[in-house]
């Protein structure tokens, strides 16, 4: 669980996202990706996620030329090690790919997401009235 110090950040850090960011949050925000809701700058534990989905447990990450640097590769793995810990996938997108192909980004995101969520079921019959007589249903099933 998040601390009230890291809630403070990710609020300052959704104000300020970067050109990137701003560009993924524009077609992830209002369940755009087919239904899929995620979040902006999202705590979770000592870390604030870029893009979080909380159903698919599914940590999206714009990274860009920071990131390959050696202590950030560093810093990046034992963050996705505690993340994985708690049963939240990370993946990692470049900024320059947010910028150039995004509707590749949003396919990739997308997919992810997907795996992850729990397989939709139908929703049970609202007909409740009727006993059925198939043999296929146990006894006292209803459709």
């Amino acid at each position: 669980m998040a601390d009230g110090k890291s809630y403070e950040r990710a609020k300052a850090f959704r104000k300020a996202l970067t050109p990137p960011e701003a560009r993924l949050w524009s077609r992830l925000k209002g369940r755009s990706v087919h239904g899929i809701k995620f979040r902006k700058q999202h705590p979770v534990g000592p870390y604030i996620l870029d893009f979080y989905c909380a159903e698919a447990r599914l940590a999206v990450e714009v990274d860009g030329s920071v990131h390959d640097d050696p202590q950030q590769v560093n810093h990046d793995r034992r963050r996705t090690a505690w993340l994985s810990s708690e049963r939240i996938r990370v993946i990692r997108v470049a900024a320059l790919d947010v910028l150039r192909e995004l509707d590749g980004v949003l396919e990739f995101v997308e997919r992810a997401a997907r795996d992850r969520l729990p397989s939709a079921s139908p929703p049970p019959s609202r007909r409740t009235s009727r006993r059925s007589t198939s043999p296929s249903l146990r006894d006292g099933e209803e459709i």
